[in-house]
Formats: structure tokens, sequence, C-alpha cells
């Protein structure tokens, strides 16, 4: 990924908190600005959870029964069972393979 130099301006205690914790400063940077970026993220999404826009409205109210009357009666051609690889969840290392 191509990278930016940018310029930051920050109090000593924190830059040296900041050494304390990590060396690569711009490792430590990178990080916490992604996990604010994903914080406000997910703060857009639950606001516009909060205050759906009026047009969904109408989607919200007729069901997920209602959705599903209007699916084509064959989607035998939409999945292949036999296709998939078994998955399971690991703690340390996330879905791996069910034989892993």
């Amino acid at each position: 990924m191509p990278s930016d130099r940018v310029t930051v301006t920050l109090p000593r205690e924190v830059v040296l908190a900041m050494d304390r914790e990590e060396p690569n400063r711009s490792r430590f940077v990178l990080r916490a600005v992604t996990r604010e970026l994903d914080r406000r993220q997910i703060d857009r999404l639950e606001q516009s959870l909060r205050n759906p826009h009026p047009e969904t409205l109408g989607l919200n109210e007729s069901g997920f029964a209602s959705w599903a009357a209007g699916l084509a009666d064959d989607v035998s051609d939409l999945v292949a069972p036999g296709a998939g690889e078994p998955v399971r969840w690991s703690a340390d290392r996330g879905w791996v393979g069910a034989k892993s």
C-alpha cells in the first residue's frame, strides 16, 4: 500500500508514553488512527440504524416473511452445497479449516 508522510504535533508526555509502548511510532499512530476510523464508522452505522431513512421504513414493516415470499421458488442453482470448505473459529487465529 502506498504511504504518505504526515506531520503531527503531540504533547511531549504523549510521545514519551507512546515510545514506551511501541518503538515504531508510525506503526503506533497507524493502529490508533485505524482504530478511531473504525469506531467512527460504527458510530455512523449505529446512528443510521437509530434514524433510518424514510424510504427504508416500509421494508422494516413488511418483515422477513413478506420478503421471502417474493423469492423465486427454485433457487437450487444458487447454492452448491458440496463446494464449500468446513471451517471453525479459533480464538487465536480466526476462521481456520476444520481439519486444522
